[in-house]
């Protein structure tokens, strides 16, 4: 039975673990600011605060819930300890590895508990070098990503979609809204690796190829991220794709190049060129941000030893469809014999065990 402190009178102690006296008193403090008078003044502040006060209940919940059923069975083990009861025990048992999970749930939650992991996200899937394979890899990337989408509930929209030479695509851009979208997709972020026959190959030879992916959050609007005017490029042209769900057919596509950075958005899923410039510079501010955030990593990186490169050569999964059948993340080692299932969208594991900061020593070879 995992082992802390706890009372009926609902007192916590969890090593600060999860923190709830806290949240308690900030529940409590929230509560005084929507009570005192001009709150609504603001209604874009005031229903921050609302999302902010409904997350924190959510959370203290889950723990009073967590301690009613350690107390649950506490009460039974006594009693099944007095009668010497073998069913009352097996009942134990059971409760307790409900509860085990239970505690387990609400770690992962803490590990998504990042200044911007309940945003929504903006991801962004690149094929690689090897023309037609990797631009094939890319298209299955989305389909993947769209699926696990899909099974969270999470909301999709494709705002751009550059389809490759012959097959796939070479790069698009997604909008993911929902509830901790940008929590779970960082988890991808990095370079995916494919090893199958080719289709496209009269030789049936084995390829090997790449596809990079992004995830950015969506920044509140009360962050500031100053963009010049004058340090954008803005460049219009027609939409083009697949068509049907993934763009529309109009003159309406905008594509903006910040040239300080050389950060390069677009959008082509409105319906004019101002919504679609509109939509994009929210891609924009959402990269611009991450970049600052990662050269102030970098920086910081600088003064530890275990600094990482990261490059094409440091994929963070490989999926292999031949000569034998495996998906292997090589941060976490967590691996499967079932890529069909992976590549249809089935990538909890993965993401779960990366964000709970499961490390195991693994080769660099699937």
């Amino acid at each position: 039975m995992p082992r802390w402190k706890s009372s009926r009178s609902g007192s916590t102690n969890f090593g600060g673990l999860f923190d709830i006296d806290r949240k308690r008193e900030d529940i409590q403090e929230i509560e005084s600011r929507i009570a005192a008078p001009g709150f609504w003044d603001d209604n874009e502040t005031a229903q921050t605060v609302l999302r902010e006060r409904t997350a924190m209940e959510k959370a203290v919940d889950g723990w009073d819930r967590l301690v009613r059923q350690a107390d649950d069975i506490r009460t039974l083990i006594e009693l099944g300890s007095e009668v010497e009861d073998e069913e009352v025990l097996q009942e134990v048992h059971g409760l307790n590895e409900t509860l085990e999970k239970g505690v387990e749930a609400a770690e992962f939650q803490r590990m998504l508990s990042g200044p911007h992991d309940r945003s929504n996200c903006y991801f962004s899937i690149n094929s690689g070098a090897g023309g037609t394979e990797s631009q094939d890899w890319a298209e299955m990337l989305l389909r993947m990503y769209l699926r696990y989408c899909e099974r969270k509930g999470w909301r999709t929209e494709i705002t751009d979609y550059q389809p490759g030479d012959e097959a796939g695509m070479k790069s698009c851009t997604i909008t993911v809204t929902g509830e901790y979208a940008y929590g779970y997709l960082k988890a991808e972020a990095g370079i995916h690796r494919l090893v199958r026959i080719s289709p496209f190959d009269s030789n049936a030879r084995r390829h090997t190829s790449f596809a990079s992916v992004f995830a950015f959050p969506e920044i509140a609007d009360d962050i500031e991220v100053k963009i010049v005017e004058s340090d954008l490029r803005v460049d219009t042209y027609r939409s083009s794709g697949a068509g049907g769900q993934h763009v529309n057919t109009t003159d309406s596509a905008i594509r903006i190049t910040h040239i300080p950075t050389g950060i390069v958005v677009a959008c082509q899923s409105e319906r004019s060129q101002h919504m679609n410039k509109a939509a994009a510079l929210k891609v924009l501010r959402a990269k611009l941000y991450e970049k600052e955030l990662q050269e102030r990593e970098a920086k910081a990186a600088e003064f530890s030893a275990d600094k990482k490169e990261i490059g094409w050569g440091s994929q963070i999964r490989s999926y292999v469809l031949h000569p034998y059948k495996m998906v292997k993340d090589l941060r976490t080692g967590v691996e499967t014999g079932n890529p069909d299932a992976v590549l249809d969208g089935d990538l909890e594991e993965f993401i779960v065990a990366f964000l709970m900061g499961v490390r195991r020593n693994v080769t660099d070879e699937a």
